[in-house]
């Protein structure tokens, strides 16, 4: 395997691109109304393609694409799911959760749990999420970045680093999500467009192309795998459907902060369809190229093999064998630009929520706001400082079981709440408290439990099982506390009523703008994936 090498061109063009992302955040900041509403929610002024770009962008990083593509290489094509898998989420938050947050004008995910059950929930949520995104969420995003980018550059990793974070920082920090949003947009394009064409490339070695890939080893490419793989468990994607991957998109503040950025209802709904149909191409950037490698080195013994521990590596080894001079700037400048949105949504999620949740409500109530957006930028400065710190360690666990088992264990005590609080009239104060509290306590016990019996399942299913095991101590605690006062909890408790009037008080669009006519075009491509690659 020859030296990987940046030649000049490809320098150039990850500087160019770098340089692009960093005057549109900068020119968008200049532009940044210089109000709490204006600096974390963007004013409320973004059109449906920022907000479905940035919602890929902001989901699609690091650890999505150095682990996803790894886990490809060791797991098949059923890795493609946590990709593909978007539509039955993306109709629960239309139906449920987007009219429950703009109806109510929800600006952060604590104020809705602090307005339906009482403050100590919010608060449970901004301290828990901050540590979250500041332990969990950001230290593989900026470890997956800086080891790859290292490795294929020979630059110190942690130059490398820091140079990620001192960038993403300079736009960010200065004109919140308003900048985020639009840098998101520009990134997008740049990864989706630059993996795209390196997937074909790559593909194009291969002798014989996909259709050799599957003869050779037809097992791995099938999205449906029983209930015992040990990797992707087609039955816990169904589960997730309405635990980990709700929460995920629905009442991750990182993540809801686009859609409720939205200049009007239709936007938001509009932007999340436009997502799916990205998140339909999505795979060739972030987890069939592990395929490819996988035969490139396991079938056709073109070089060493990275199993059983290495599948890591996979997307390195493969800029380094199929991108031509040129093609890796573009492929890495994409890379860049994929850490940096990632980087940029959390801080400034974390800017969010301490700024608005934690500090104007313990500690300055009466704050303003420059006084709330100076808190912002000096919070979101320190998480970035702190998860580099953190990030070292993720090299020892794996990236892909990492992220995707942190985020299950802090998921499962808030989507649980946040079900029981808008489907169930009397869930309670008390309820809510011991869920978030008890459902951590729940999770660690049911682990401890499996370890000690020798059992070794799937933590989507052990988050499955623990969110049952939650919800029914929400329900026990609710009948034995107070029931909340109904003019409380009826803004808040879901209605049928609210998508018969969602378009009232909206601009009547034509038919080719229609909301049901986009989401049908993408439930049918959807569907036709599955069936094709059942």
């Amino acid at each position: 395997m020859e030296k990987f090498h940046l030649s000049l061109t490809d320098i150039l063009i990850i500087t160019g691109e770098i340089l692009l992302v960093v005057i549109i955040g900068l020119v968008a900041a200049r532009k940044v109304k210089r109000t709490t509403q204006g600096y974390f929610l963007a004013a409320g002024n973004m059109p449906w393609y920022l907000i479905g770009a940035a919602f890929v962008s902001t989901s699609v990083s690091s650890e999505q694409i150095v682990g996803t593509i790894g886990a490809a290489y060791k797991g098949g094509m059923a890795i493609a799911n946590w990709e593909w898998w978007s539509l039955p989420t993306y109709l629960l938050m239309m139906i449920f959760f987007i009219p429950l947050y703009l109806r109510n004008k929800i600006m952060t995910v604590p104020e809705l749990l602090n307005r339906r059950f009482g403050p100590a929930c919010g608060a449970i949520y901004s301290i828990v999420i901050l540590i979250g995104y500041i332990f969990v969420f950001l230290p593989p995003v900026i470890y997956g970045g800086s080891i790859t980018l290292s490795e294929l550059t020979g630059w110190p990793r942690y130059y490398v680093m820091a140079g990620i974070i001192l960038v993403t920082a300079s736009y960010t920090l200065a004109g919140g999500l308003s900048s985020v949003m639009w840098t998101d947009a520009i990134q997008c394009v740049m990864l989706i467009g630059g993996g795209v064409i390196f997937y074909f490339v790559a593909l194009d070695k291969i002798p014989g192309g996909w259709n050799a890939m599957v003869a050779a080893a037809p097992e791995r490419f099938h999205l449906y795998h029983p209930p015992s793989d040990p990797q992707a468990p087609f039955l816990s994607l169904i589960l997730a459907s309405f635990g980990v991957f709700l929460f995920y998109q629905s009442s991750n503040q990182v993540m809801i902060q686009r859609i409720l950025s939205a200049r009007s209802k239709w936007d938001g709904m509009m932007g999340l369809i436009f997502s799916g149909f990205i998140n339909i191409i999505r795979p060739l950037v972030t987890c069939l190229l592990g395929l490819i490698i996988y035969h490139w080195l396991d079938i056709m013994r073109q070089g060493p093999s990275l199993l059983p521990d290495e599948q890591d590596r996979a997307f390195p080894v493969a800029l380094q064998l199929f991108a031509p001079s040129g093609l890796r700037g573009i492929i890495l400048g994409g890379f860049f630009a994929a850490v940096m949105a990632s980087v940029s949504a959390l801080s400034n999620s974390v800017a969010t929520i301490f700024s608005l949740d934690v500090y104007r409500r313990f500690w300055r109530k009466k704050a303003g706001d420059r006084e709330l957006i100076t808190t912002g930028q000096l919070s979101g400065g320190a998480a970035l400082l702190i998860s580099s710190l953190v990030a070292p360690y993720v090299g020892t666990v794996g990236l892909f079981r990492y992220f995707q088992t942190g985020v299950t264990y802090i998921a499962t005590p808030f989507i649980s709440v946040l079900l029981m609080g808008i489907f169930w009239k009397r869930a309670s104060y008390g309820g809510a408290i011991a869920g978030l509290l008890g459902g951590v306590v729940i999770q660690v016990l049911l682990a401890v439990a499996l370890y000690a019996m020798d059992i070794n399942l799937h933590w989507l299913y052990i988050g499955a099982i623990a969110q049952v095991l939650t919800m029914g101590l929400i329900a026990v605690v609710s009948l034995y506390t107070p029931a909340p006062q109904p003019e409380q909890i009826k803004p808040f408790i879901w209605n049928i009523a609210w998508l018969r009037t969602w378009g009232e008080g909206e601009v009547k669009r034509p038919w080719y703008q229609s909301l049901k006519l986009w989401l049908a075009l993408y439930a049918v491509a959807w569907c036709y994936i599955y069936w094709r690659f059942w």
